[in-house]
């Protein structure tokens, strides 16, 4: 038994690049000052060992208990684990980047082929077509639960989009997340064709949570800071000063404004001057971007003055909604005293 939690990130590419990024925001920092370094240490969380993975073997470590804890694509996991995944448990579903899809995409010259009702006719009525793909197992799931007939998946590494010009394949099914790729060589998604939506999910063993106190405690700790990071984006917090006769007098006036109700209503406070001068307030509110500009404007308009935006970096929840869940399924009795 040990009390080190280990943490499995992706190892490469553009996952490992926005994951040390993403992780960085939420100031938890990791200290890889090499490359080919397969390991590292998050100085805000020093109990946590960090392991770098390709993404597509993340999965089964957090499944086999060689790690604690994972970050990767959901389209990876659906690949590789299939439903088959009663080995870990999907801690955060929902991280914010690495968003793509897994979608059919067919030459743009197949004018009759706009749905995979359309895509079986063809491949009933040429006697079968054949799909290069990355996800050979996701791929076949989708064309099963479809019901579409006559597809052979040919496994395919490198770039998929040339698979129709050269002849190995007749059409793709291939991650995408803007579809530029796809058009500049000629490929379009059939509407009905996306097999996954993906983005980065947190994932951690389920014996491990359920066994070990250290993993459930790290677990709830990364879930603080990741929650509160995601929850502050694009929130700004506003101070301003104000003359008023009285607290409950200005925070009229604050509310007077639609812009102004922040979170759970303004943070009204007397401000004590060099020359001892009443009447001063200090109002303090958290609005979006969009919505910045308005909220300023309304600030000067009840006779606020001297207003300081700064951005907000994390904005914690009484209780993050997300451990809560994670108890429930882990079947481990509601906290009450933190």
């Amino acid at each position: 038994m040990t009390s080190e939690i280990r943490l499995a990130l992706p190892s490469k590419g553009r996952m490992e690049a926005e994951t040390l990024d993403f992780l960085a925001e939420c100031g938890l920092r990791v200290d890889k000052t090499n490359p080919r370094q397969y390991s590292a240490r998050m100085p805000a969380m020093p109990q946590v060992l960090i392991l770098f993975q390709r993404a597509r073997d993340i999965p089964r470590s957090v499944v086999a208990g060689d790690v604690d804890l994972g970050i990767t694509g959901y389209d990876t996991i659906m690949e590789v684990l299939g439903d088959e995944q009663d080995g870990i448990v999907m801690i955060h579903e929902a991280l914010g980047y690495g968003r793509c899809e897994l979608v059919v995409a067919v030459p743009d010259n197949w004018t009759e082929v706009e749905s995979l009702r359309a895509l079986a006719d063809r491949a009933r009525e040429s006697g079968g077509l054949r799909v290069a793909t990355k996800h050979v197992n996701a791929t076949r799931r989708f064309f099963e639960q479809q019901g579409v007939e006559g597809i052979q998946i040919v496994r395919a590494d490198g770039a998929l989009e040339a698979a129709p010009t050269v002849g190995y394949a007749d059409f793709i099914a291939d991650i995408t997340s803007t579809g530029t790729t796809l058009r500049d060589n000629r490929l379009k998604p059939l509407p009905d064709g996306t097999i996954i939506e993906s983005q980065a999910v947190l994932i951690g063993n389920r014996r491990a949570l359920a066994a070990r106190d250290e993993v459930l405690s790290t677990t709830r700790q990364l879930l603080e800071f990741i929650e509160a990071h995601l929850h502050a984006r694009g929130q700004y917090l506003v101070f301003a000063n104000m003359r008023g006769s009285s607290m409950e007098e200005v925070a009229r006036r604050v509310f007077s404004q639609p812009e102004l109700g922040g979170l759970q209503g303004p943070t009204v406070s007397p401000i004590v001057t060099r020359t001892q001068e009443g009447g001063w307030w200090a109002i303090n509110i958290v609005v979006s971007a969009g919505r910045l500009f308005t909220a300023v404007q309304q600030i000067r308009a009840i006779g606020g003055s001297g207003v300081v935006v700064t951005p907000a970096t994390y904005i914690f929840e009484e209780r993050p909604a997300r451990y809560q869940r994670l108890l429930a399924e882990l079947g481990r009795a509601e906290e009450t005293n933190t």
